[in-house]
């Protein structure tokens, strides 16, 4: 889950070697018409034939080269022949729903899609599974690699796996030291998450002795985001918007209850920014370096994030605590259709990628925590130390919560409903201060209006 602010970007990796291409995305690729877009050819190039393959995703994944772990330019020097595009939107649901109608139409694909963990419900379903290659059949993957519940959300009913995993999305609490400091709270990671631990309503307290502090930084509250508490607290939760039959159960279930009475809590208090994070027009991003808040409620991969928008000026400023409940917030996987012009190339890409070896890079360079066992166990992931954070224990924080995740079921439109409930709910009350019962029957009727099971 991780975005790089603009509503669309073609991140075309430049690498040496290929001085005799015209233009790095056209001359490199052998794809003259669409540039290796997806279509009714499925057949796979020659190892030496110059093709560009355009990989699919939102927000940020931390491969690129510019603020990544520059796996691109690493698999290019590996494989001379392929030059690799990457296609980023920064908002999810857009991503999706254009990944859907792309899908449906059978054209427009990249040769890797990414799926949150939020719309893997709805991949393997057998309309959309069908579309992509069935990795169980690919050589050299291994199930058993990656986390037990990780590969188990992109099985379909009939045991094919149509992605693998990336990243998993842990919580936890990312903190400005500086401003608790001049608020007169504790700055200690380990104080804090012993006095919030279990309890997402110390959280929430501990922001109401921060609002009413007369030396906390003016201007600043104490939390970026309504929404991203609701998604962090509803994480922790056993149940959350369908049951174990892929039902949805939002209306009803006691999680999403809990989550939205501790979000609307904070906004009604006046705790939270009003911000809607990884936001298209970079106003959350922006924000960072205005300093308009004390605390994220972040996944593994937000860390990352919270280091670039925050730039050289917050360094050493921010901290990571354990939250008050551990849940999993976001994590993805790469698909590959069947559609795609070098779908061979397609699905080792996707599968070096996702290997412990490059989920390590990742991590530790951008922060996004591995879903793969032997990256998890690995020293360079356990050791890690962020210098953006000074001896935050990262790898220790994150790799622990990791293991210890029980995820709740996950549905078919699970991803649909947390953004009606967070964008047409919970922002609408900070952004219009729509009263809490009203924003509740609002996302309801939008619910019910628009997501047919």
């Amino acid at each position: 889950m991780r975005t790089s602010g603009r509503t669309r970007k073609a991140a075309v990796i430049a690498v040496a070697g290929l001085a005799a291409c015209a233009t790095l995305i056209t001359g490199c690729s052998s794809d003259k018409k669409d540039d290796g877009k997806s279509g009714s050819d499925s057949s796979s190039s020659s190892s030496t034939e110059k093709i560009t393959l355009h990989v699919g995703d939102f927000g940020s994944f931390g491969y690129d080269d510019k603020t990544g772990a520059a796996l691109y330019a690493e698999y290019h020097k590996l494989h001379p022949n392929i030059t690799i595009v990457e296609d980023a939107v920064s908002d999810g649901q857009q991503y999706w729903n254009s990944l859907k109608l792309h899908l449906t139409q059978n054209s427009g694909l990249d040769d890797i899609q990414a799926i949150e963990v939020g719309y893997i419900g709805l991949a393997i379903q057998p309309n959309l599974a069908s579309k992509f290659v069935d990795f169980k059949t690919v050589a050299g993957f291994n199930a058993d690699d990656w986390l037990p519940y990780k590969e188990k959300q992109a099985t379909t009913s009939d045991g094919k796996v149509i992605g693998v995993g990336t990243d998993a999305g842990p919580t936890a609490i990312c903190y400005n030291k500086d401003a608790f400091q001049k608020a007169g709270l504790p700055t200690d990671r380990d104080t804090l998450a012993a006095n919030w631990n279990g309890d997402w309503q110390k959280f929430i307290d501990l922001g109401k002795q921060f609002a009413a502090s007369k030396t906390a930084p003016k201007g600043m509250k104490f939390s970026d985001s309504g929404s991203g508490l609701f998604n962090a607290v509803l994480a922790s939760q056993p149940t959350q918007y369908s049951d174990a039959s892929g039902k949805l159960i939002y209306d009803t279930s006691a999680g999403v209850q809990t989550a939205w009475n501790i979000a609307t809590e904070a906004v009604q208090e006046g705790l939270t920014a009003g911000y809607q994070q990884l936001d298209p027009a970079n106003a959350w991003a922006a924000a960072f370096k205005t300093n308009k808040f004390a605390t994220v409620t972040c996944p593994s991969w937000m860390v990352g994030l919270v280091a670039t928008n925050s730039g050289d000026a917050g360094k050493g400023k921010w901290d990571v605590a354990a939250p008050p409940q551990v849940g999993n917030w976001g994590g993805s996987f790469l698909a590959v259709p069947k559609s795609g012009k070098h779908v061979k190339e397609a699905t080792e890409l996707a599968q070096w990628l996702t290997s412990a070896a490059q989920e390590i890079k990742v991590f530790q360079k951008f922060g996004n925590i591995p879903s793969s066992t032997k990256a998890l166990d690995d020293p360079a992931v356990q050791n890690l130390v962020n210098p953006y954070f000074p001896d935050t224990p990262m790898g220790k924080i994150f790799a622990t919560a990791a293991k210890n995740i029980t995820p709740a079921p996950i549905g078919p439109w699970d991803g649909n409903v947390k953004d009606i409930i967070t964008k047409n709910g919970i922002l609408d009350m900070e952004k219009r201060g729509t009263s809490k019962d009203k924003a509740w029957s609002n996302a309801v009727k939008q619910i019910k209006d628009t997501v047919v099971e």
